[in-house]
């Protein structure tokens, strides 16, 4: 798969019911309209009662794919998301004029929240770059600050399955630091070499794991020729792992302003992908979102 418009095209198979919790903004207004005229999905709407009209012009757009559930807050509308998902009746939770933090408390509870039993919530991000001829998964950018051996294990098994569902059969995961030797100045390199080894053993099924490495060696083969780098990645990554927030966000971040990259995200560790999105996020990334949700979230 080497870009949006393929990904969109391949949930068409599957019309999936989105649970969107208070669409009541211009970007929700967008993914509503598009994903009806489209035929891609239908929606489940949580709105409060003060915001109605929206729900209702919403609903109007197409009837027999859109139901509307009132509310009286924004705590109630994330828990009545939630328990959508658990009742069977939508396969994506999808955050709209909501904080994040009330919708994440919902998610989260111990008592009816989405997170699996065992399950460690992080973000996977993919970026379709003008410059790259694929598109290109990577973690973390907005769930786990610094990664230890269990969360750097959990979010190389969710990017490689998201690979996977993708179509990308063995996926390359680089992992990433600024040099390629292994320090204990650098814990996280130390965790890479555990990483390498589980790939080996077949841990993390058909998947390619390699690094520490820079992100221009990852991605870039005459970097890894001109720097004598010998790598089963050959610069042609799929998935970068990053080892902390801060450079997987800034990563993030530069793309969408300096390369003009479409990006899509999602979180996992889920019983169902979540779409929470950034403020600054477009409409067209939310939409991008949406479809990279529904076809990872394919069973």
């Amino acid at each position: 798969m080497k870009n949006f418009s393929q990904l969109v095209e391949e949930i068409r198979k599957v019309r999936k019911r989105i649970a969107l919790i208070c669409p009541n903004d211009e970007h929700s207004y967008y993914i509503v309209e598009r994903c009806l005229k489209e035929e891609l999905t239908d929606f489940l709407l949580i709105v409060e009662r003060s915001h109605r009209a929206h729900g209702e012009a919403l609903r109007s757009l197409s009837p027999a794919h859109v139901q509307l559930f009132e509310v009286d807050s924004l705590e109630e509308a994330a828990r009545k998301g939630v328990m959508l998902v658990h009742e069977g009746q939508a396969d994506v939770l999808m955050k709209g004029l909501i904080n994040t933090d009330i919708l994440l408390r919902a998610v989260l509870n111990k008592e009816y929240g989405l997170l699996v039993e065992g399950g460690i919530l992080s973000h996977v991000a993919v970026a379709e770059i003008p410059s790259y001829p694929k598109l290109l998964f990577f973690s973390d950018a907005a769930v786990i600050p610094r990664p230890n051996l269990k969360q750097f294990d959990a979010m190389l098994r969710y990017d490689i399955d998201a690979c996977h569902r993708c179509g990308i059969a063995t996926p390359r995961v680089a992992l990433i630091h600024f040099t390629e030797k292994e320090h204990a100045k650098f814990p996280h390199t130390l965790d890479y070499v555990a990483l390498k080894q589980r790939a080996s053993e077949g841990v993390y099924g058909d998947a390619i794991v390699d690094g520490p490495m820079d992100v221009k060696s990852a991605c870039d083969i005459s970097s890894c020729h001109d720097k004598h780098i010998h790598s089963p990645i050959e610069g042609q990554a799929d998935v970068l792992i990053f080892p902390n927030i801060e450079s997987s966000n800034v990563f993030y971040k530069t793309l969408t302003l300096f390369a003009g990259s479409r990006m899509a995200a999602v979180l996992r560790g889920t019983a169902v992908p979540v779409v929470v999105t950034s403020r600054a996020d477009s409409g067209l990334s939310k939409y991008h979102s949406l479809a990279l949700a529904c076809k990872i979230g394919d069973s």
